[in-house]
């Protein structure tokens, strides 16, 4: 298989950014089969309802992914939203899943991409929003947006 260096996006949980605070993230593998791939390429993934877990094994599962089967598969196709197995090392896992349960985190794919040859996941240590946070970041973003406006109109 052939290196190709970069990295290419795939796929960005838009959502995510809306309804939680990212306050860390981390890069993980995730465990795909060969028709996934394929399907991961033409770009047919959803990352909107997805979340992670890790269970007594200390192992990571990212839940909810939604990556539609291969047109050109056969018996090899696998359920769209089946649990897939994430690869980090295990102490980054414990500490993750420590966060996780003394602080009440939550952990979401951010986005899904190509490095190099490999397809790596985004993962983000996250808080959810209350309604005055949304309100508060919508706030920001259109005042951003005139402020873009008003200077691009002005020169």
């Amino acid at each position: 298989m052939a290196n190709r260096s970069g990295t290419k996006q795939i796929a960005d949980n838009r959502k995510a950014r809306h309804e939680y605070i990212v306050l860390d993230s981390f890069e993980a593998g995730i465990e795909l089969f060969g028709t996934e791939v394929k399907s991961v390429r033409k770009g047919a993934v959803n990352l909107r309802d997805s979340w992670c877990e890790v269970s007594s094994s200390n192992e990571m599962f990212a839940k909810g992914i939604h990556i539609s089967p291969y047109e050109q598969g056969n018996i090899f196709n696998r359920e769209p939203t089946r649990d897939r197995k994430l690869l980090m090392h295990k102490r980054e896992i414990i500490r993750l899943r420590n966060e996780v349960m003394q602080q009440g985190l939550t952990l979401i794919p951010l986005s899904l991409y190509f490095k190099d040859s490999l397809v790596k996941v985004q993962l983000g240590l996250c808080r959810g929003k209350k309604l005055y946070d949304k309100r508060a970041s919508a706030a920001t973003r259109d005042a951003k947006r005139d402020m873009e406006r008003y200077q691009k109109s002005h020169r």
